[in-house]
């Protein structure tokens, strides 16, 4: 099977959505599937993306053009010229987030992380909710196999977009090999919470600051994430460290060296970084959100998103729990594999093509 997919969302600052296509791209090799990555993309753009690809043996075809992000919706606008002219014959085309090109054959496919833009648009930027508004009605309407994260997702689906059961299907993510409990670990002077997230409303960082502040001192919040948009939480407090956008490596040491790691998302489509911090060997306290509970399993600390206690209770718990819960983190992680993605959408490849 010959696989076209859309790495573009690799040509930026890599962040949940990316480390899911990573995963995916590498669990499609391990099958043994035919991949081309293909992309408009900037200068930058295909540096960005040459990085990320460097340890997958895939074929890669990137065009650097001048104001990519206006190539990429011209191109999905118009619906011409089709793919097949750039990139030869194919069996599935997987488009992504940021542009949805024609093909003349084939499957049609696309991953939905999460349909945040249409349920909370105000947890969202507004060209956002425009790029994705515009994305899901397309997919809904084209692609014969929609591709969630997660169960809760793929019902969301369903529900939201009215897409037939048949057309839906679940790949699961995996973390990048890099999250391992062996290794270096980060060393802040003292013990340190950690939390991971681009400081936007949705990702709720002002329970876990209110949740520091209750615990008194007993432990550094270190922050780990890019700058996102809107109205952003102040982190000029005591022990709280920012740290901003860090690369996989060094957010591994940063796991490992956590005492707990902390995650009051109000809502995902999976939670990836909750599977990061639990293969990293670190006991987590996660928000009670349902949209959770596929990455959280029965290895987390669950607490109100909306109550600072509840969240300053869970840490507490997580370090009288911490042997148990590092084992039951280990156990649960270890069953997100890459090679388990590649083989739910290899099926959800094939399924749709037997239905064309």
């Amino acid at each position: 099977m010959r696989i076209a997919f859309d790495v573009s969302p690799l040509s930026h600052q890599r962040a949940g959505i990316g480390n899911y296509m990573l995963a995916a791209l590498r669990g499609l090799r391990e099958n043994g599937a035919d991949v081309i990555a293909f992309a408009p993309v900037s200068a930058e753009g295909q540096r960005n993306v040459e990085r990320a690809l460097s340890d997958i043996d895939i074929e890669c075809r990137l065009r650097v053009l001048p104001l990519a992000h206006a190539w990429r919706t011209a191109w999905s606008r118009l619906g011409w010229p089709a793919a097949e002219r750039w990139l030869g014959p194919f069996d599935v085309l997987h488009f992504s987030d940021w542009m949805f090109p024609p093909q003349s054959r084939g499957v049609r496919a696309t991953t939905i992380h999460d349909l945040v833009p249409l349920r909370f648009p105000e947890w969202t930027h507004g060209r956002t909710v425009k790029m994705h508004g515009a994305k899901y009605r397309h997919a809904a309407e084209t692609a014969q196999v929609l591709v969630c994260n997660s169960d809760f997702t793929a019902r969301e689906v369903r529900e939201l977009l009215h897409v037939p059961p048949e057309r839906v299907a679940v790949a699961r993510p995996a973390p990048a090999s890099v999250f391992t409990s062996d290794g270096g670990r980060g060393d802040l002077g003292k013990p340190y919470a950690l939390t991971v997230a681009t400081l936007e409303p949705r990702k709720n960082l002002e329970t876990v600051l209110d949740a520091h502040e209750a615990l008194r001192g007993e432990l550094a919040l270190a922050v780990v994430g890019a700058e996102g948009w809107g109205e952003r939480p102040k982190l000029d407090r005591p022990d709280v460290v920012r740290l901003g956008y860090v690369d996989d490596a060094e957010l591994a040491r940063l796991y490992r060296g956590a005492s707990v790691f902390v995650y009051p998302s109000r809502f995902e489509g999976f939670g990836i970084p909750v599977l990061e911090a639990m293969t990293s060997g670190v006991p987590v306290v996660a928000s009670s959100h349902e949209s959770l509970d596929e990455a959280c399993g029965n290895a987390a600390v669950r607490a109100d998103p909306d109550s600072a206690r509840a969240f300053a209770d869970g840490v507490r718990e997580a370090f009288a729990r911490r042997d148990e819960l590092v084992e039951r983190g280990l156990a649960h992680a270890s069953r997100f594999t890459s090679r388990a993605m590649g083989e739910a959408l290899l099926t959800a490849y094939a399924g749709a093509a037997a239905r064309l």
